[in-house]
């Protein structure tokens, strides 16, 4: 057995992981303007290198907006932030999403798949299908949740890339962490049985050609977890 070396975090991760929490515990408001970085460094005992590098990596999630000449305010990170800002809010919530970012995502979710169906199963190959039967064979000999879970994006990672739009996969590669998080909690709570037949049936209507079948049947599984008797949302 090998283990992996244990890392504490960098000053810098921890003046962020700090700042992230305050705005979006909404004790530190949008709009509201930021302290100049000496008198930030002075206040947490660190380098104004350190507090320069975090206010970056800030700005690059959202969270904050740095206004040339008047200073770092808080910003609306709803409208300016990213992939790696819903991260964030994970993180924030102890490796969970808020009720309303998990059905957001989801509705999110469902329309990428649809998509996908419409454009892989019209180009479909038997050298496609043979690979989705691959990635399928992998999904069906996981044993635990995570494992599971990391099967099912798996499968439908590869179904995005056989689709031939070449944003479909990088779309869903850049939202993996939070999805395999979810159907992660899906198996825990509803059984891995159900998210490996959820892909088996999808696979059975895309080797038959069978478009209307298979967004039935996606539409039928997502919206489960959406709207239906299967929730998937957190306590927030």
């Amino acid at each position: 057995m090998q283990f992996e070396p244990i890392k504490s975090p960098s000053l810098k991760d921890l003046f962020v992981s700090q700042l992230e929490g305050m705005i979006l515990s909404g004790e530190l408001a949008v709009g509201q303007k930021l302290p100049p970085e000496r008198d930030l460094a002075e206040q947490m005992g660190v380098s104004r290198t350190v507090i320069n590098t975090g206010i970056a990596e800030l700005a690059s999630k959202g969270f904050i907006e740095i206004r040339p000449r008047k200073g770092v305010f808080v910003a609306d990170y709803r409208r300016t932030g990213s992939i790696s800002t819903l991260i964030s809010i994970m993180n924030f919530n102890g490796g969970q999403l808020p009720r309303r970012e998990i059905h957001s995502l989801l509705e999110l979710r469902l329309a990428l798949e649809i998509l996908c169906l419409h454009e892989a199963i019209p180009v479909m190959t038997e050298e496609g299908l043979a690979t989705l039967r691959e990635c399928l064979d992998r999904l069906m000999a996981c044993q635990t949740p995570a494992e599971t879970a990391e099967g099912r994006f798996e499968f439908g990672h590869e179904l995005d890339c056989l689709s031939g739009n070449t944003i479909l996969p990088l779309l869903s590669h850049s939202f993996k962490r939070p999805i395999v998080s979810l159907w992660t909690e899906y198996g825990k709570r509803y059984g891995i049985e159900l998210l490996k037949d959820h892909c088996l049936k999808r696979f059975e209507y895309i080797e038959a050609g069978d478009i209307e079948g298979a967004v039935a049947w996606t539409k039928t599984c997502l919206l489960e977890t959406i709207d239906g008797n299967r929730p998937l949302y957190g306590t927030h």
